[in-house]
Protein backbone atom coordinates (compact mmCIF):
# COMPACT_ATOMS: atom_id res chain seq x y z
CA UNK A 1 0.00 0.00 0.00
CA UNK A 2 1.28 3.43 -0.99
CA UNK A 3 1.58 5.94 1.84
CA UNK A 4 0.48 9.46 0.90
CA UNK A 5 1.25 12.87 2.35
CA UNK A 6 -1.01 15.78 1.36
CA UNK A 7 0.55 19.25 1.39
CA UNK A 8 -2.20 21.85 1.54
CA UNK A 9 -5.49 21.38 3.40
CA UNK A 10 -7.55 23.98 1.56
CA UNK A 11 -10.28 23.40 -1.00
CA UNK A 12 -8.48 21.11 -3.44
CA UNK A 13 -6.56 19.34 -0.67
CA UNK A 14 -9.87 18.49 1.00
CA UNK A 15 -11.30 17.18 -2.27
CA UNK A 16 -8.26 14.97 -2.81
CA UNK A 17 -8.37 13.73 0.77
CA UNK A 18 -12.00 12.61 0.42
CA UNK A 19 -11.03 10.72 -2.73
CA UNK A 20 -8.32 8.76 -0.93
CA UNK A 21 -10.97 7.50 1.48
CA UNK A 22 -12.30 5.31 -1.35
CA UNK A 23 -8.93 4.22 -2.74
CA UNK A 24 -7.80 1.09 -0.87
CA UNK A 25 -4.42 0.91 -2.59
CA UNK A 26 -3.28 4.12 -0.89
CA UNK A 27 -3.40 5.52 2.65
CA UNK A 28 -3.05 9.14 3.74
CA UNK A 29 -0.62 9.12 6.67
CA UNK A 30 0.10 12.85 6.97
CA UNK A 31 -1.38 16.25 6.11
CA UNK A 32 0.42 19.60 6.26
CA UNK A 33 -0.86 23.17 6.10
CA UNK A 34 0.39 26.53 7.33
CA UNK A 35 -2.89 26.72 9.25
CA UNK A 36 -2.42 23.77 11.65
CA UNK A 37 -6.13 23.58 12.51
CA UNK A 38 -6.97 22.84 8.88
CA UNK A 39 -4.30 20.15 8.68
CA UNK A 40 -5.52 18.59 11.93
CA UNK A 41 -9.13 18.46 10.76
CA UNK A 42 -8.23 16.83 7.45
CA UNK A 43 -5.77 14.40 9.06
CA UNK A 44 -8.45 13.28 11.50
CA UNK A 45 -10.28 11.63 8.60
CA UNK A 46 -7.47 9.10 8.45
CA UNK A 47 -6.09 9.12 12.00
CA UNK A 48 -3.03 10.61 10.31
CA UNK A 49 -0.34 12.94 11.57
CA UNK A 50 -0.63 16.64 10.87
CA UNK A 51 2.05 19.30 10.45
CA UNK A 52 2.36 23.06 10.04
CA UNK A 53 4.79 22.85 7.11
CA UNK A 54 5.03 20.69 4.00
CA UNK A 55 8.73 20.07 4.52
CA UNK A 56 7.87 17.87 7.49
CA UNK A 57 5.96 15.54 5.17
CA UNK A 58 8.80 15.37 2.67
CA UNK A 59 11.25 14.56 5.49
CA UNK A 60 9.31 11.43 6.46
CA UNK A 61 11.06 8.36 4.98
CA UNK A 62 7.92 6.21 5.04
CA UNK A 63 5.90 8.41 2.66
CA UNK A 64 5.84 7.23 -0.97
CA UNK A 65 3.65 9.87 -2.60
CA UNK A 66 3.36 13.62 -2.09
CA UNK A 67 0.10 15.23 -3.23
CA UNK A 68 0.81 18.95 -3.73
CA UNK A 69 -2.32 21.07 -3.21
CA UNK A 70 -0.80 24.46 -2.39
CA UNK A 71 -0.94 27.77 -4.32
CA UNK A 72 0.77 27.81 -7.71
CA UNK A 73 3.82 29.80 -6.66
CA UNK A 74 4.80 26.95 -4.30
CA UNK A 75 4.44 24.08 -6.80
CA UNK A 76 7.99 24.13 -8.10
CA UNK A 77 9.67 24.33 -4.69
CA UNK A 78 7.73 21.42 -3.22
CA UNK A 79 8.10 19.29 -6.34
CA UNK A 80 11.87 19.75 -6.32
CA UNK A 81 12.04 18.87 -2.63
CA UNK A 82 9.83 15.82 -3.07
CA UNK A 83 11.87 14.59 -6.04
CA UNK A 84 15.08 15.04 -4.06
CA UNK A 85 13.56 12.84 -1.34
CA UNK A 86 12.56 10.21 -3.96
CA UNK A 87 8.83 10.80 -3.52
CA UNK A 88 6.35 10.40 -6.35
CA UNK A 89 4.51 13.65 -7.08
CA UNK A 90 0.93 14.51 -7.98
CA UNK A 91 0.85 18.29 -8.43
CA UNK A 92 -2.17 20.50 -8.86
CA UNK A 93 -2.53 22.55 -12.03
CA UNK A 94 -1.11 24.79 -13.33
CA UNK A 95 2.18 23.00 -12.91
CA UNK A 96 4.19 26.18 -12.34
CA UNK A 97 4.35 29.94 -12.78
CA UNK A 98 6.93 29.83 -15.58
CA UNK A 99 8.37 27.56 -18.24
CA UNK A 100 11.70 27.64 -16.40
CA UNK A 101 10.08 26.33 -13.22
CA UNK A 102 8.18 23.67 -15.16
CA UNK A 103 11.35 22.41 -16.80
CA UNK A 104 13.11 22.24 -13.43
CA UNK A 105 10.25 20.09 -12.11
CA UNK A 106 10.41 17.73 -15.08
CA UNK A 107 14.18 17.42 -14.88
CA UNK A 108 14.22 16.84 -11.13
CA UNK A 109 11.57 14.10 -11.23
CA UNK A 110 13.25 12.44 -14.22
CA UNK A 111 16.64 12.42 -12.51
CA UNK A 112 15.09 11.05 -9.31
CA UNK A 113 13.25 8.35 -11.26
CA UNK A 114 9.89 9.19 -9.65
CA UNK A 115 6.45 9.45 -11.22
CA UNK A 116 5.29 13.02 -11.83
CA UNK A 117 1.79 13.94 -12.92
CA UNK A 118 -0.03 17.28 -13.15
CA UNK A 119 -3.69 17.20 -12.12
CA UNK A 120 -5.55 18.50 -15.17
CA UNK A 121 -8.80 16.97 -13.94
CA UNK A 122 -11.17 18.43 -16.56
CA UNK A 123 -10.34 15.53 -18.87
CA UNK A 124 -12.12 13.20 -16.47
CA UNK A 125 -15.37 15.11 -16.09
CA UNK A 126 -18.10 12.98 -17.76
CA UNK A 127 -19.50 15.79 -19.92
CA UNK A 128 -16.07 16.54 -21.35
CA UNK A 129 -15.30 12.86 -21.81
CA UNK A 130 -18.57 12.52 -23.73
CA UNK A 131 -17.74 15.55 -25.85
CA UNK A 132 -14.28 14.14 -26.59
CA UNK A 133 -15.76 10.74 -27.51
CA UNK A 134 -18.33 12.38 -29.78
CA UNK A 135 -15.56 14.20 -31.65
CA UNK A 136 -13.44 11.08 -32.03
CA UNK A 137 -16.39 9.06 -33.34
CA UNK A 138 -16.88 11.67 -36.07
CA UNK A 139 -20.49 12.32 -35.07
CA UNK A 140 -20.23 16.06 -35.73
CA UNK A 141 -17.99 15.70 -38.76
CA UNK A 142 -14.85 17.79 -38.95
CA UNK A 143 -14.61 20.22 -36.00
CA UNK A 144 -14.19 23.82 -37.08
CA UNK A 145 -15.12 26.35 -34.37
CA UNK A 146 -15.02 26.11 -30.57
CA UNK A 147 -16.27 28.43 -27.84
CA UNK A 148 -15.70 28.00 -24.12
CA UNK A 149 -16.59 30.01 -21.04
CA UNK A 150 -15.32 29.51 -17.50
CA UNK A 151 -16.13 31.95 -14.77
CA UNK A 152 -17.77 33.03 -11.56
CA UNK A 153 -16.76 34.81 -8.36
CA UNK A 154 -13.51 36.71 -8.17
CA UNK A 155 -11.48 34.41 -5.85
CA UNK A 156 -9.04 37.19 -5.00
CA UNK A 157 -11.66 38.88 -2.83
CA UNK A 158 -11.37 36.13 -0.22
CA UNK A 159 -7.99 34.60 -1.14
CA UNK A 160 -5.55 37.37 -1.90
CA UNK A 161 -2.90 35.32 -3.69
CA UNK A 162 -5.27 34.62 -6.62
CA UNK A 163 -5.27 38.31 -7.49
CA UNK A 164 -1.48 38.61 -7.56
CA UNK A 165 -0.26 37.65 -11.03
CA UNK A 166 3.19 36.80 -9.69
CA UNK A 167 1.60 34.13 -7.49
CA UNK A 168 -1.33 32.73 -9.48
CA UNK A 169 -0.80 33.88 -13.06
CA UNK A 170 -4.33 35.26 -13.05
CA UNK A 171 -7.52 33.77 -14.48
CA UNK A 172 -5.92 32.54 -17.70
CA UNK A 173 -3.09 30.61 -16.09
CA UNK A 174 -5.00 29.40 -13.05
CA UNK A 175 -8.47 28.71 -14.46
CA UNK A 176 -8.62 28.85 -18.25
CA UNK A 177 -5.76 26.36 -18.45
CA UNK A 178 -8.44 23.71 -17.80
CA UNK A 179 -10.02 24.45 -21.18
CA UNK A 180 -6.65 24.90 -22.85
CA UNK A 181 -5.53 21.44 -21.75
CA UNK A 182 -8.81 19.81 -22.80
CA UNK A 183 -8.83 21.43 -26.25
CA UNK A 184 -5.19 20.54 -26.80
CA UNK A 185 -6.10 16.93 -26.06
CA UNK A 186 -8.95 17.14 -28.59
CA UNK A 187 -7.26 19.02 -31.42
CA UNK A 188 -3.51 18.80 -30.98
CA UNK A 189 -0.88 21.55 -30.89
CA UNK A 190 -1.72 25.24 -31.03
CA UNK A 191 -0.24 27.34 -33.83
CA UNK A 192 -0.94 30.84 -32.54
CA UNK A 193 -2.59 32.67 -29.64
CA UNK A 194 -4.20 36.11 -29.51
CA UNK A 195 -5.68 37.52 -26.33
CA UNK A 196 -7.21 40.62 -24.81
CA UNK A 197 -7.83 41.22 -21.14
CA UNK A 198 -7.01 43.09 -17.99
CA UNK A 199 -4.71 40.64 -16.21
CA UNK A 200 -1.81 43.09 -16.40
CA UNK A 201 -3.78 46.29 -15.87
CA UNK A 202 -5.30 45.78 -12.43
CA UNK A 203 -4.39 48.26 -9.70
CA UNK A 204 -5.85 46.27 -6.82
CA UNK A 205 -5.85 42.52 -6.29
CA UNK A 206 -9.63 42.66 -5.76
CA UNK A 207 -10.23 44.16 -9.20
CA UNK A 208 -12.32 41.86 -11.43
CA UNK A 209 -10.66 40.14 -14.35
CA UNK A 210 -12.12 39.25 -17.75
CA UNK A 211 -9.98 37.81 -20.54
CA UNK A 212 -10.65 36.71 -24.13
CA UNK A 213 -8.32 34.19 -25.76
CA UNK A 214 -8.33 32.99 -29.37
CA UNK A 215 -6.44 29.80 -30.22
CA UNK A 216 -5.59 28.74 -33.75
CA UNK A 217 -4.72 25.05 -33.94
CA UNK A 218 -2.47 23.55 -36.60
CA UNK A 219 -5.39 21.40 -37.79
CA UNK A 220 -7.38 24.54 -38.61
CA UNK A 221 -9.72 24.62 -35.61
CA UNK A 222 -10.33 28.09 -34.15
CA UNK A 223 -11.27 28.37 -30.47
CA UNK A 224 -12.61 31.38 -28.57
CA UNK A 225 -12.10 31.09 -24.80
CA UNK A 226 -13.38 33.34 -22.01
CA UNK A 227 -11.92 33.54 -18.51
CA UNK A 228 -14.19 35.48 -16.15
CA UNK A 229 -13.28 36.47 -12.61
CA UNK A 230 -15.69 39.41 -12.52
CA UNK A 231 -18.45 37.94 -10.39
CA UNK A 232 -19.36 38.73 -6.79
CA UNK A 233 -19.12 36.18 -3.99
CA UNK A 234 -22.64 34.89 -4.65
CA UNK A 235 -22.17 34.57 -8.44
CA UNK A 236 -22.54 30.92 -9.49
CA UNK A 237 -19.57 29.26 -11.14
CA UNK A 238 -20.44 28.32 -14.73
CA UNK A 239 -18.64 26.49 -17.53
CA UNK A 240 -19.71 26.27 -21.16
CA UNK A 241 -18.45 24.47 -24.23
CA UNK A 242 -19.57 24.60 -27.86
CA UNK A 243 -17.89 22.63 -30.64
CA UNK A 244 -19.25 23.15 -34.15
CA UNK A 245 -18.39 20.65 -36.85
CA UNK A 246 -19.30 20.17 -40.49
CA UNK A 247 -22.10 17.76 -39.52
CA UNK A 248 -23.23 18.75 -36.06
CA UNK A 249 -22.85 20.66 -32.83
CA UNK A 250 -21.89 19.81 -29.25
CA UNK A 251 -23.23 22.14 -26.57
CA UNK A 252 -22.46 22.03 -22.87
CA UNK A 253 -23.67 24.46 -20.20
CA UNK A 254 -23.17 23.57 -16.56
CA UNK A 255 -26.04 25.84 -15.51
CA UNK A 256 -28.63 23.71 -17.32
CA UNK A 257 -30.34 20.66 -15.85
CA UNK A 258 -29.34 18.69 -18.97
CA UNK A 259 -25.92 20.22 -19.59
CA UNK A 260 -24.65 18.25 -22.59
CA UNK A 261 -26.48 18.12 -25.90
CA UNK A 262 -25.34 16.68 -29.23
CA UNK A 263 -27.09 17.56 -32.49
CA UNK A 264 -25.93 15.98 -35.70
CA UNK A 265 -26.97 15.92 -39.35
CA UNK A 266 -25.22 12.61 -39.99
CA UNK A 267 -28.01 10.08 -40.54
CA UNK A 268 -25.56 7.21 -40.11
CA UNK A 269 -24.69 8.31 -36.61
CA UNK A 270 -26.55 7.94 -33.35
CA UNK A 271 -29.99 9.51 -32.92
CA UNK A 272 -30.12 13.27 -33.40
CA UNK A 273 -30.59 15.38 -30.28
CA UNK A 274 -28.92 12.97 -27.90
CA UNK A 275 -28.81 14.46 -24.42
CA UNK A 276 -26.60 13.15 -21.66
CA UNK A 277 -28.13 14.27 -18.35
CA UNK A 278 -25.92 15.41 -15.52
CA UNK A 279 -25.91 12.84 -12.75
CA UNK A 280 -24.38 13.16 -9.28
CA UNK A 281 -21.25 11.07 -8.99
CA UNK A 282 -20.25 9.37 -5.78
CA UNK A 283 -16.71 9.61 -4.48
CA UNK A 284 -15.68 6.32 -6.07
CA UNK A 285 -16.39 7.55 -9.59
CA UNK A 286 -15.90 11.30 -9.48
CA UNK A 287 -13.29 12.89 -11.75
CA UNK A 288 -10.80 13.58 -8.96
CA UNK A 289 -10.88 10.00 -7.72
CA UNK A 290 -10.36 8.69 -11.24
CA UNK A 291 -7.47 11.07 -11.77
CA UNK A 292 -5.77 9.98 -8.55
CA UNK A 293 -6.34 6.30 -9.29
CA UNK A 294 -4.68 6.67 -12.71
CA UNK A 295 -1.71 8.41 -11.11
CA UNK A 296 -1.33 5.72 -8.44
CA UNK A 297 -1.61 3.05 -11.12
CA UNK A 298 1.29 4.68 -12.98
CA UNK A 299 3.31 4.70 -9.76
CA UNK A 300 2.58 1.06 -8.95
CA UNK A 301 3.29 -0.28 -12.44
CA UNK A 302 6.14 2.15 -13.19
CA UNK A 303 4.56 3.53 -16.35
CA UNK A 304 4.05 6.96 -17.88
CA UNK A 305 1.19 8.84 -16.17
CA UNK A 306 -1.71 9.97 -18.38
CA UNK A 307 -0.72 13.65 -17.99
CA UNK A 308 3.06 13.87 -17.99
CA UNK A 309 5.13 16.87 -17.04
CA UNK A 310 5.96 17.54 -20.69
CA UNK A 311 2.30 17.53 -21.68
CA UNK A 312 1.41 19.88 -18.82
CA UNK A 313 4.27 22.14 -19.88
CA UNK A 314 2.69 22.50 -23.33
CA UNK A 315 -0.59 23.65 -21.79
CA UNK A 316 1.31 26.07 -19.56
CA UNK A 317 3.09 27.42 -22.63
CA UNK A 318 -0.22 28.19 -24.33
CA UNK A 319 -1.53 30.00 -21.25
CA UNK A 320 1.67 32.03 -20.97
CA UNK A 321 1.49 32.83 -24.69
CA UNK A 322 -1.98 34.30 -24.09
CA UNK A 323 -0.68 36.43 -21.22
CA UNK A 324 2.22 37.59 -23.39
CA UNK A 325 -0.22 38.44 -26.18
CA UNK A 326 -2.16 40.73 -23.83
CA UNK A 327 1.05 42.43 -22.78
CA UNK A 328 2.41 42.90 -26.32
CA UNK A 329 -0.97 43.43 -28.04
CA UNK A 330 -0.14 41.00 -30.82
CA UNK A 331 -0.51 37.30 -31.68
CA UNK A 332 2.02 35.01 -30.00
CA UNK A 333 3.15 31.53 -30.97
CA UNK A 334 3.56 29.10 -28.03
CA UNK A 335 7.11 28.47 -29.25
CA UNK A 336 7.99 32.02 -28.25
CA UNK A 337 7.53 31.19 -24.58
CA UNK A 338 8.67 27.57 -24.80
CA UNK A 339 11.98 28.25 -26.49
Amino acid sequence: MLKVGIIGAGGIGTIHAKCYKSIPEAKVVAVADIIPERAKELASMFNAEYYDHGDKIIERPDIDVVDICVPTYLHCDYTLKAASAKKHVLCEKPMALSIEEGRKMIEATNVAGVTFMVAHVLRYFPEYENAYGTIKKGLIGLPKIVRTYRGGPNPAVTREWYGIAEKSGGAIQDMLIHDIDFLKMCFGPVKEVYAKGNILKRKDYKDPEYDLVILEFYNGVIAHLVADWSGSEDTPFVTKLEIAGTEGLIEYDSSKSVPLNVRTTNIKSEKSGVAVPESPLDTDSNPYTREIRLFLNAVEFKKEPPISGNEALESLGIALAAIKSIKLDRPVKPEEVLK
